[in-house]
């Protein structure tokens, strides 16, 4: 059984600076700093970059700096610059009285039309999902209006927990044209709901309009996507159109360190 110190921060590990969830010690690299010609910080840096991509994984806690002081003849504040430059760069991320955790590579939407599902796949990814309620009833009136039916008519809302690696990155919260698409929910919706409207009902998602707003996360919310009351999400309305015929209304709320927009500006003419 191994022995258990305390982190800096006060956060228990076991004599290889790891916390004590049942998770094995990593094997740190043998290594020498020797290398006059780089800081010493640097070289460390890249033997916890080394140990982050071999070893450890997402969520993951690094060895305590107690334990790389000893195993690689450094002090304390080499020990922390290179902490601190990787952090810095977001491949590891401090938790206040937790320790320093391997950060989440957070997912990239490029603003091209896909579908969560996809968007994982293309970054190797495993999507799935947690299904928080469906059901068939009266849309809000602006749903309505958008799907261009009367107001009350009974269309089908869906509420998932999306996931990459089983971990939470969104919940999108939408509502689907029950014209076009009438027993949706007797369908896989667990699964990319964009593939069945393209394969089941011939109604393929051809162009989308969003619209992007910061917003904090309520207490429900947070506990869902594993993150403190009050934390700054990303919430993004798509209006989806499949030729013209409005079969989604969604909105979905992303956090922040698992995902990013990116978009390419050009100049107008007009300038």
């Amino acid at each position: 059984m191994s022995e258990e110190t305390h982190n800096q921060d006060g956060t228990p590990t076991d004599s290889h600076g790891v916390s004590g969830k049942g998770a094995a010690a990593p094997h740190l690299p043998h290594r020498l700093l020797n290398d006059p010609n780089i800081p010493k910080h640097q070289q460390l840096r890249e033997i916890l970059e080394e140990l982050c991509t071999t070893q450890l994984q997402p969520g993951d806690m690094l060895p305590g700096e107690r334990v790389l002081e000893e195993e690689y003849g450094v002090s304390r504040i080499t020990v922390r610059r290179a902490i601190g430059d990787l952090v810095a760069s977001g491949r590891l991320k401090r938790a206040r009285g937790k320790g320093t955790f391997v950060a989440h590579s957070p997912l990239v939407s490029r603003l091209h039309l896909a579908s969560f599902s996809a968007e994982m796949a293309a970054q190797n990814l495993a999507a799935s999902s947690k299904i928080l309620s469906s059901s068939r009833g009266p849309a809000p009136d602006d749903i309505s209006d958008f799907f261009g039916t009367e107001r009350g008519t009974q269309h089908i809302t869906l509420k998932r927990l999306r996931l990459g690696n089983g971990r939470p990155y969104a919940i999108d919260n939408g509502w689907y044209n029950s014209v076009f698409t009438p027993d949706l929910l007797e369908n896989d919706v667990y699964n990319s709901v964009y593939s069945i409207l393209d394969r089941v009902y011939g109604v393929p998602v051809t162009q989308a309009e969003q619209t992007v707003t910061a917003v904090a996360a309520d207490e429900e919310t947070a506990k869902l996507l594993d993150v403190t009351p009050g934390s700054p999400l990303l919430r993004i309305l798509r209006q989806s159109v499949s030729g013209g015929k409005p079969v989604e209304w969604c909105v979905s709320l992303y956090r922040t360190d698992r995902y990013s927009l990116k978009t390419l500006v050009t100049r107008s003419e007009d300038l």
